[in-house]
């Protein structure tokens, strides 16, 4: 049996099609399975990763986008060429942050798998989640423990 659909009708069936395809959820779970964060990050969007230098205490931050489904670190900001920090030759393009540190633009690596495990610093380290407005400490609830950070299909 074939269907006639309007084209108003097709354009709009198929535009949600395609941000279905193209939506993604940021999710954050503890080793014992439990949700410690959950974001919605359509294709475009980013989220970072930010904690502070266990040794120098300065900020850090690593940050993510959606592309195509795929997590993808685009950039990181590193202050200082501190202990395992720093930029690679051939990783990206080191640029002043203006402020004494840098920078690492263009990074442009997808994560395999699309997801990681990270474990959290304790105390002053605070590793954080950062999605637009939001903040959601990793440390607090699973400080040590391992945390998957995973970009999901919705």
């Amino acid at each position: 049996m074939i269907v006639k659909i309007g084209g108003g009708l097709l354009a709009l069936l198929l535009f949600s099609v395609f941000q279905a395809a193209m939506a993604g959820q940021l999710v954050a779970t503890a080793e014992d399975g439990e949700e410690i964060a959950r974001f919605d990050v359509p294709e475009g969007t980013g989220w970072c990763v930010l904690w502070n230098h266990s040794v120098q205490g300065f900020p850090v931050s690593d940050c993510y986008e959606n592309r195509e489904g795929r997590m993808v670190l685009v950039r990181s900001r590193q202050p200082d060429f501190a202990a395992g920090l720093g930029h690679i030759p051939g990783r990206g393009r080191q640029v002043s942050d203006g402020e004494g540190g840098y920078w690492i633009l263009d990074i442009n690596e997808a994560v395999t798998g699309n997801a990681y495990v990270l474990r959290p610093g304790k105390g002053p380290v605070d590793h954080r989640l950062e999605v637009g407005d939001t903040t959601v400490s990793l440390s607090e609830p699973a400080a040590r423990q391992r945390v998957r950070i995973e970009l999901t299909e919705e």
